[in-house]
């Protein structure tokens, strides 16, 4: 199996999980300071008041990935429209393609004729809690990928950062906000289950994009029992607001993968 499908199959399209952007009218934004007289519900409005305000947005991502056994770099291309599309394929050969709706999760590699097409429960097993598309398109645009608003959440000023953790304890997983002071973005989300040493670690720096605060770099880190596979990413020619079409049919006569 050739190693760029092999990512996308051992790591449930952990690619799509991570955004990063960059193009020539970027301006990375410098850190702010902590006002330690913000209360955790202010810290959360904040945040919910930066959410990132666009219909579609194309581009490529560089792609370098590790598991501590074998290392690559690619790019895939990338177009989303907001709440309800997510699609990339490999460049500059479109032998790999891949796509996420609100009910699907689908990818193929022509090399191998071989597919998935299945629902989000394969990247929920994976990652250990409950996914669906706006948690998805949460982790790749900056958001905290859970509703801070639907529970209750102890805020403190650690590293410069809010860090905000709920206050009942949750029974499947532990999961850590920090955000940004400058403009309440995620710095980092973490979402674990120790027990089972299982850790999902997602770290992000910011810039300015035609007004639009978004990632620049994402490293993200997912530790399973004595794995770790860890992928940074870079975007490159981001443009919002463009006519997009996603063409995704699979192949007849490819062999379906059945992910454990």
């Amino acid at each position: 199996m050739n190693i760029t499908f092999k990512i996308l199959q051992r790591i449930g399209l952990v690619s799509l999980l991570v955004f990063i952007a960059s193009c020539k009218s970027t301006k990375t934004i410098a850190a702010g300071e902590v006002d330690e007289s913000l209360t955790t519900k202010r810290v959360i409005s904040n945040h919910y008041q930066n959410e990132l305000d666009f219909q579609t947005l194309s581009g490529r991502i560089k792609i370098d990935y590790d598991d501590g056994k074998s290392s690559q770099g690619f790019t895939v291309n990338l177009r989303m429209q907001k709440d309800s599309i997510i699609w990339i394929s490999s460049s500059p050969i479109p032998v790999v393609k891949a796509i996420i709706t609100n009910n699907r999760v689908s990818f193929y590699n022509k090399l191998q004729n071989e597919y998935f097409d299945g629902d989000f429960s394969y990247l929920s097993n994976l990652l250990g809690t409950d996914l669906d598309f706006s948690k998805v398109q949460n982790l790749l645009l900056g958001n905290a990928v859970l509703d801070l608003r639907t529970e209750k959440y102890a805020s403190e000023i650690v590293d410069a950062k809010y860090r905000l953790e709920p206050k009942k304890l949750n029974d499947l997983f532990k999961i850590v906000f920090f955000l940004e002071p400058k403009n309440f973005k995620v710095a980092a989300q973490e979402l674990s289950q120790p027990w089972e040493n299982r850790i999902l670690k997602m770290n992000y720096q910011y810039q300015d994009v035609d007004t639009k605060v978004l990632p620049t770099t994402i490293a993200i880190e997912a530790i399973n029992k004595d794995d770790t596979t860890k992928i940074d990413l870079s975007y490159r020619g981001i443009e919002f607001g463009k006519q997009l079409n996603f063409p995704y049919k699979i192949p007849k006569g490819f062999e379906e993968i059945v992910l454990e």
